[in-house]
């Protein structure tokens, strides 16, 4: 069956959402969430396209994009330059997004803002923190100095600072698009199991090991409270492997 061509935005603004294969972590490290923006900044240069807002989340990201043709361009531009990155540091190999990215056009003002707020709340909604010490969304530039956003279509809609942040303040119910999926352990807990339990500083490792290790390891995470869900997206390993060990 072909895919179902995406929905055109009248007025250019596009809110996307794309995760790891299986779930799987997209961001270690520090490191990790400063390549995929400094990616995220290239990418939009090259294709002309500009970025409205960002949340960068575990094992997935929420774009706010204006453009008026570059949407597919941009989005396979990044996750190419990122996997290449990633795989390779990693020593992994393989698909690391899920296959298609999801977007929905956003063709009034007031859901424009709306997905500005549910964006910059994710980590708040998720229970990581308040989204004003959230480090790797598009917050801190709608509060300071824009580095890599266009915030002027916002703010010009906002009138002040003030007003976008007693907006965002907001619990005006929205339906958006987003990744689902509850979490039994926070998953910095999970990562200091794995690096205690197995000595590995990534639980993306274990894909390198023989079937016969790799069995073992994932016993172990198992016996030590992580659910398959979980070590399903840390690893990057099928659910049915994971459930088989």
């Amino acid at each position: 069956m072909p895919r179902r061509a995406r929905m055109h935005s009248n007025s250019g603004y596009y809110h996307i959402v794309s995760r790891g294969i299986g779930k799987q972590i997209l961001f270690e490290c520090t490191e990790d969430y400063v390549k995929l923006l400094d990616t995220l900044k290239k990418c939009a240069a090259e294709e002309n396209v500009r970025v409205i807002a960002y949340c960068l989340m575990e094992n997935h990201f929420h774009l706010l994009l204006h453009t008026d043709s570059g949407l597919d361009r941009i989005m396979k531009r990044i996750a190419i330059r990122y996997a290449y990155y990633y795989n390779t540091k990693y020593e992994r190999s393989g698909h690391l997004f899920q296959d298609r990215y999801k977007s929905e056009p956003i063709n009034d003002e007031r859901y424009l803002l709306a997905v500005v707020r549910y964006i910059h709340n994710n980590p708040q909604k998720a229970g990581i923190c308040p989204r004003e010490e959230y480090p790797w969304s598009s917050w801190q530039e709608y509060m300071g100095e824009a580095n890599l956003i266009s915030k002027d279509p916002i703010m010009d809609i906002m009138g002040s600072k003030e007003n976008f942040e007693s907006f965002s303040e907001s619990n005006e119910k929205v339906e958006c698009l987003e990744i689902s999926g509850k979490r039994c352990m926070p998953d910095n807990t999970a990562k200091e199991i794995i690096q205690k339990v197995l000595h590995l500083n990534s639980g993306t490792m274990i894909q390198a090991m023989n079937r016969e290790e790799r069995d073992a390891a994932l016993r172990k995470l198992k016996d030590n409270g992580l659910s398959i869900r979980q070590i399903e997206r840390l690893t990057g390993i099928n659910r049915g492997v994971v459930q088989r060990a």
